[in-house]
């Protein structure tokens, strides 16, 4: 009879093994493809390196104009806050004299001892001069009684200043944490704009820079105002001196950083060099473009004269100095200083003439 060999048995634990093996292969190689591990970052072109820069710059600018706007209502808190602050300080001042005064009268009654007017009437050696030092008294109390009532009144007043300090405290605080909120998303984008950068060759970059810049730098400062009303290269007028004015400083401009938050004299951000511009021609501006955009008369595009504001993207994020010729000056991002460029290089929104 032929001998028969058992089956070997399969190790149970050895498939658990394997089978435990593989799983962990497989989920490393799909977090590998989730999570990029071991794998370069996608090769853009320059044309989608620029793309993305520019997206990014222009959130940026957004997020800019927003820390612009809550940077200005800082700024006016903090004017009030103090302001609230001198004033009680001021009335704290007038009522530690006024408390003085009644401790001076209080002291004195209490020295004078509690003598009834009409036992000093009988002591009295000339009691026609108590009678006149008795009404003189009455009258003392009345105004006592004035200074009561002052202080009383002082007290009020400070408490509702300080009611209203802490009030605008509050409101202050809350505006410093939203600026550290666009602070942080500005800086952020502009970090990730860097980086995009960064993965180009400097020929790249420089060519990238270089794209929109219009004419360089020596030739458009030749062609600046030559009469100090007509544009650079058109016999167009500005529509008053203010314009002129604020035409001829942001040509003095070109070539100046773009810094975000920046007013001048030496960088800028778009809103910035707009309100430095004006401000030169004695013109006050707001700080922003959304607030800007409402600082004059709007104009049609076809109307545009040297001076006007010129307006960009839906959210109003972007603004220049229009010069002429369907050009403009405008500080436009970290990667470009101050420079003339088309209007046409960005999707226009509107235009306003500082009046």
């Amino acid at each position: 009879m032929a001998a028969h060999r058992k089956p070997r048995r399969r190790s149970a634990g050895g498939h658990r093994a394997r089978t435990a093996a593989t799983i962990a292969l497989a989920g490393a190689a799909t977090a590998t493809a989730f999570d990029g591990t071991g794998h370069a970052e996608p090769e853009l072109t320059p044309a989608q390196v620029k793309a993305k820069v520019d997206k990014l710059y222009q959130e940026a600018e957004v997020a800019t104009e927003k820390y612009n706007g809550a940077q200005e209502k800082t700024d006016a808190a903090q004017r009030r806050l103090a302001a609230l602050q001198d004033e009680a300080a001021r009335k704290e001042e007038r009522l530690n004299a006024e408390r003085d005064a009644l401790g001076s009268v209080a002291a004195a009654q209490y020295r004078s001892g509690g003598l009834s007017p009409a036992l000093r009437l009988a002591l009295s050696d000339d009691p026609d001069q108590y009678l006149d030092g008795a009404a003189l008294a009455e009258r003392a109390g009345s105004r006592q009684a004035a200074t009561v009532s002052r202080v009383r009144k002082q007290l009020r007043e400070i408490e509702q200043l300080r009611g209203a300090a802490r009030v605008e405290l509050v409101s202050l605080t809350s505006r410093q944490a939203e600026l550290k909120r666009h602070k942080k998303t500005i800086t952020g984008k502009l970090a990730t704009a860097r980086h995009l950068l960064s993965r180009l060759t400097a020929e790249e970059r420089a060519r990238l820079t270089a794209q929109g810049t219009g004419t360089p730098r020596a030739s458009r400062a030749a062609s600046g105002p030559r009469d100090g009303l007509a544009a650079p290269g058109t016999s167009v007028a500005a529509p008053d001196s203010r314009a002129s004015a604020a035409v001829s400083y942001a040509y003095s401009k070109l070539g100046s950083p773009y810094v975000w938050g920046a007013t001048g004299p030496d960088a800028f951000d778009c809103s910035g060099l707009v309100q430095a511009a004006y401000r030169s021609a004695g013109v006050s501006l707001p700080r922003t473009t959304y607030a800007q955009i409402d600082a004059g008369r709007r104009v049609a595009r076809s109307e545009l004269l040297p001076g006007d504001l010129v307006f960009f993207y839906s959210g109003i994020s972007h603004v220049g100095i229009y010069v002429g010729n369907g050009q403009m000056v405008h500080a436009p991002n970290p990667s470009a200083p101050v420079r003339v460029a088309p209007i046409d290089e960005m999707p226009f929104a509107g235009a306003t003439r500082v009046v």
